[in-house]
């Protein structure tokens, strides 16, 4: 009997081991892609002006997976020393807290979750594995001790952006990090948790993702809504904490009711334009110039939901039909890193499209805009003072 209870003991150790240390890699490598390729070719041009670019990125989940964002890794698409080899300046790091069985773009219940499974696997604290809030706060904290231990600095106002700015300008190779909730679900129906990730350091707030909530309807719901009166509370909240919007994932008729209730620009953190890729993730280009119109940013995506085409040179020709439609101002990557997507290049390869977009015939000014100075103007205007 002793010896049967040392084995099951033995085997049960093993498979907490499993879990906790083999498994969410196993989970990650199937879901954050890189497709095989050779070394691209970019041009001593290329890599001489990406160099001198400020790049920026609008979207990743990096901070869902169990993985050590300070080393470089061979799985998925973004970690710190690939951030410096693509020369990237500021990532925006999303925190995903449910995504539904079977999600897809065209309708999806709200009554699953992926993210549960995930966040015991990885061993989670207990208070998120039932709380969406507590998973968006958990998230939030891994950042933290990311910029603790790092050269990530977290940005959380104007005055936070000028001084990473500055020592950007004499030559630190800091990098600024910005947080994002994907899909404001996490605030549990609640203003009140709003105001404490505010506090907590949350500056751009994600309506939907793949699910209806208390907010309205999602792109990839079932109701098609537009903002409940809970949704038009949260932004007109968001406004006066100068809270970004993110309308990505969000059904058309509630990107119109925000366009109509928010007196601020608002984000499109990742996705892609009809105009190049007609897919159900992309919103239809008259909804997408009307967020231009109004003061807003697109952010391009690089898997094949927003652009249709995921090569350097299919990412390239996006951005370019996105700025014959919306204009130059209001284009930038979000590019969905380690967002259960497959690409052709990773945040470390981040060259290529600066090479591709001068094969491409784009203007020095052009690549500068839409590689990261957006970004830069956008956060600088409406960022919290």
């Amino acid at each position: 009997m002793k010896k049967l209870l040392i084995v099951i003991a033995i085997f049960g150790l093993a498979l907490i081991a499993f879990a906790h240390w083999i498994l969410p890699g196993r989970v990650e490598s199937g879901h954050n892609v890189v497709l095989a390729h050779a070394d691209y070719n970019v041009s001593d041009r290329a890599l001489r002006l990406h160099e001198a670019l400020f790049v920026a990125d609008l979207h990743s989940d990096s901070l869902l997976w169990k993985r050590d964002l300070i080393g470089e890794s061979s799985i998925g698409h973004m970690d710190l020393p690939r951030l410096r080899k693509g020369n990237v300046a500021l990532q925006v790091f999303s925190a995903t807290t449910k995504s539904p069985a079977g999600q897809n773009y065209n309708s999806n219940e709200s009554d699953s979750d992926n993210i549960t499974l995930l966040a015991i696997a990885s061993l989670w604290p207990i208070r998120t594995w039932g709380s969406l809030y507590q998973r968006a706060v958990f998230q939030l904290e891994k950042l933290h001790d990311i910029a603790d231990q790092s050269e990530l600095i977290l940005v959380s106002s104007k005055r936070d952006m000028r001084d990473f700015l500055a020592r950007r300008d004499r030559g630190e190779r800091v990098i600024g990090a910005v947080y994002l909730v994907e899909g404001a679900h996490p605030l549990e129906g609640s203003l009140k948790n709003l105001d404490l990730l505010y506090d907590q350091g949350l500056r751009i707030v994600g309506l939907t993702h793949f699910f209806d909530n208390e907010l309205g309807g999602s792109l990839h719901g079932i109701s098609g809504a537009g903002l409940s009166n809970f949704g038009k509370s949260v932004v007109r909240r968001a406004n006066e904490l100068s809270l970004i919007i993110d309308v990505a994932h969000a059904s058309p008729q509630m990107v119109d009711d925000v366009l109509a209730v928010s007196d601020r620009p608002v984000l499109l953190s990742h996705g892609g334009v009809r105009a190049s890729c007609d897919s159900p993730r992309n919103l239809d280009d008259v909804l997408m110039q009307e967020i231009a119109n109004k003061g807003g940013l697109i952010g391009i995506g690089f898997w094949a939901g927003a652009v249709c085409d995921i090569t350097p040179e299919g990412v390239v020709s996006a951005i370019r039909h996105a700025i014959d439609l919306l204009g130059v101002r209001h284009v930038a990557l979000g590019s969905d890193y380690d967002g259960s997507t497959t690409v052709s290049f990773d945040a470390g390869e981040l060259a290529v499209l600066t090479d591709q977009m001068l094969r491409a015939g784009f203007s020095e000014d052009e690549i500068r805009m839409v590689m990261g100075e957006n970004v830069k103007r956008f956060l600088l205007e409406n960022l919290p003072e």
